[in-house]
């Protein structure tokens, strides 16, 4: 069975593929569209083919660089490092007193078990 996702995909790629045909088509043989009636001359029909794509990607491009400038202009500046590791000096020592207060003294761990020691062999000289 087919999930969402590859029907959504699939439409995509079939549409992707007829509007990249109709280009192709459209701009190196231009006259099928002025027999269609749809422009009265080849030029007039190729200049559109290429001027409708630059616009699209034109006002695509400026439109995502007008979004970056929007959001540089409306996010606060980040704080300075030196405000950053101030604040968490502060809280450090804030929760150093308090670890000392409510907690109790730990009992010491116990002793590891010592591990057998050989005696060393002397090598011969």
């Amino acid at each position: 069975m087919v999930s969402k996702d590859q029907t959504i995909g699939g439409v995509i790629f079939i549409v992707c593929l007829i509007v990249a045909i109709f280009y192709v088509v459209t701009l190196f043989y231009p006259t099928w569209v002025v027999n269609l009636g749809w422009a009265r001359t080849e030029a007039r029909v190729q200049f559109w083919i290429v001027a409708i794509p630059v616009f699209v990607a034109f006002i695509a491009i400026m439109g995502i660089g007008a979004w970056i400038g929007w959001t540089m202009a409306t996010t606060p500046p980040p704080k300075p490092i030196e405000e950053i590791t101030s604040e968490l000096e502060e809280k450090k020592e804030e929760e150093k007193p308090e670890e000392k207060m409510t907690e109790e003294p730990s009992p010491p761990p116990p002793p590891e078990p010592e591990e057998e020691k050989k005696p060393e062999r002397r090598r011969k000289a």
